[in-house]
């Protein structure tokens, strides 16, 4: 049995890792850089080991991440996702050391990880793929003669990418000379690999992901659906599970050719195979991610099977706990990614310390995060902070529930002269919000557009955004941080400078909506109670 498992990665990813092994009793061992010193997943393991200086360089030493978890006794390894887990090194370095590598094994990763060769595999699969190179492109002129034969509008990508890098969208000829060289270019310095392909665009696609898990028994089972067609720079901005724009037959045959893809490749743990449905309602064969998901929280909300503590079970050798049949899913769940970036400045990171933190709750909520009150948000990694999951039984209720949770601040009255916001919400929703201040950063903005507030007590347009009440420059006291879905495009913000100090805060008004801030040095001044 196992009974100690390193973490290989920082951040949300971290935390939600330890937590499961605290709830299979399983100890956990985390590492962190001199960045993450005070990062909450360190503060969350039962142990801790520094791994440098370099902010980065020591998440992605294969062999010293291996070498640590051997010296401190685990026998198990989780990578998450991101930096090392689709690195089939990892994997092989666990294997020599006798480390259980809680993820597919390195052939898996290497195949799957290579797009070629996972459209190959797929092709002898019966899994449908789009029209495409079934080898790399030597050079921009046999990818010109590919694209010919094709037609426009094509895709050039990175055959060894992922996370919505090394890829490239051509209309014309003229598109594909100017930017073979450049997904070339982004193709070696993110993967270190210059190989790219080039496939059929499919013009507005869904895009739908299914969640499969299988275990070293021959038993492989799908979750579901997600549905992550609202994206940004081919970046996931909210998914949903399961898909509502697909029928009960569409989703029993995605589900299935999942499980045939996984089955295929003689896959183990959890796994999410990746699809585009076009506007004629086929499904295509996109890729396959040999790793947890950030979005899987999702799946579980919907079907109640904990996704990481699967994982474990299975590195375990133990057989799945459940047959497909067994597996049913009840409602819909919406996760929404905050990221620490700039729409008014080009979507270019922005980071800072968080004076105040208050996560979400109530029933159909979950927060996944690594902040709290007085963290500093480092520069050095991947812009994502949070994820906000809800999840009720219908799809309507799930939409106004976001709508809640995502408004979901609110200050109360107290001797700093603070002003609840939660009777005019309150009037306008027709419910009551629980405290959740995230008044720490001085701007979350989720719209390029902000929503214009009184400098007074009223609220305009508030019914229809989807808000967090945050702390203000002093220059934009008139802007309410506010985030909208319109049209399946939503623009999402995540800013992080100094709050206004109380001094200020005196000076020009109150926080709830009037466009004051609150300062560190406020909070045990009482505004962070809660309402029923």
């Amino acid at each position: 049995m196992i009974k100690k498992i390193l973490v290989a990665n920082r951040g949300e990813i971290a935390v939600r890792i330890i937590r499961a092994c605290r709830e299979l009793g399983i100890r956990s061992v985390a590492i962190y850089t001199d960045a993450d010193r005070h990062a909450l997943h360190v503060k969350k393991a039962d142990e801790s080991y520094n791994i440098g200086s370099d902010p980065v360089v020591g998440y992605l030493n294969a062999h010293n991440i291996v070498n640590l978890a051997v010296a401190s006794g685990c026998d198990a390894l989780h990578p998450g996702y991101g930096f090392l887990s689709e690195n089939p090194v990892l994997a092989e370095v666990c294997s020599r050391r006798g480390i259980k590598f809680i993820g597919p094994s390195p052939a898996v990763i290497r195949q799957m990880g290579d797009k070629i060769l996972a459209r190959q595999a797929m092709i002898k699969a019966g899994i449908p793929v789009t029209p495409g190179s079934d080898h790399n492109l030597e050079n921009v002129e046999e990818a010109r003669k590919l694209a010919n034969g094709i037609g426009y509008p094509v895709m050039l990508k990175a055959t060894n990418g992922g996370g919505g890098r090394g890829i490239r969208r051509c209309d014309s000829e003229d598109d594909l000379l100017k930017n073979y060289e450049r997904v070339v270019s982004e193709a070696s310095k993110a993967f270190g690999q210059p190989e790219v392909f080039i496939e059929k665009c499919v013009v507005n696609p869904k895009h739908i992901e299914v969640q499969v898990i299988g275990d070293s028994h021959g038993n492989c089972v799908h979750l579901y659906e997600r549905d992550c067609s609202i994206q940004r720079r081919n970046q996931k901005l909210i998914e949903i599970a399961p898909s509502p724009q697909l029928t009960d037959a569409q989703r029993e045959y995605i589900g299935k050719l999942a499980v045939r893809a996984a089955k295929a490749v003689g896959y183990v743990n959890a796994g999410t195979v990746e699809f585009l449905l076009d506007k004629d309602n086929q499904f295509y064969f996109m890729e396959m991610n040999t790793r947890l998901q950030v979005e899987h929280c999702i799946t579980e909300q919907i079907t109640g099977i904990d996704i990481v503590q699967e994982q474990i079970r299975i590195a375990d050798g133990l057989p799945l706990q459940y047959k497909q049949e067994d597996i049913r899913y009840r409602g819909f769940a919406m996760e929404f990614r905050i990221n620490a970036e700039d729409p008014q400045n080009g979507f270019l990171p922005s980071f800072g310390r968080i004076t105040r933190y208050y996560a979400p709750g109530g029933p159909g909520v979950r927060v996944d995060a690594a902040m709290y009150s007085g963290y500093v948000i480092p520069p050095y990694y991947d812009s994502m902070c949070a994820k906000l999951i809800v999840w009720t039984l219908d799809w309507k209720s799930v939409v106004e529930r976001a709508k809640l949770r995502t408004i979901m601040r609110e200050v109360e009255r107290s001797q700093s002269g603070l002003v609840s916001n939660s009777e005019e919400i309150g009037r306008l929703t027709g419910d009551r919000i629980q405290v959740s201040n995230v008044s720490v950063l001085d701007s979350v903005r989720f719209d390029e557009r902000p929503c214009h507030i009184s400098r007074g007590r009223r609220f305009r347009q508030l019914a229809r955004n989807w808000s967090i009440l945050v702390s203000l420059p002093r220059h934009a006291m008139n802007y309410l941080p506010a985030f909208q879905i319109q049209h399946g495009n939503p623009l999402f913000d995540l800013r992080a400078k100094t709050a206004v100090t109380r001094q200020h805060q005196a000076r020009h008004g109150q926080v709830g909506g009037q466009g004051g801030a609150v300062d560190a040095g406020d909070q045990g001044a009482g505004h962070q109670a809660a309402m029923a």
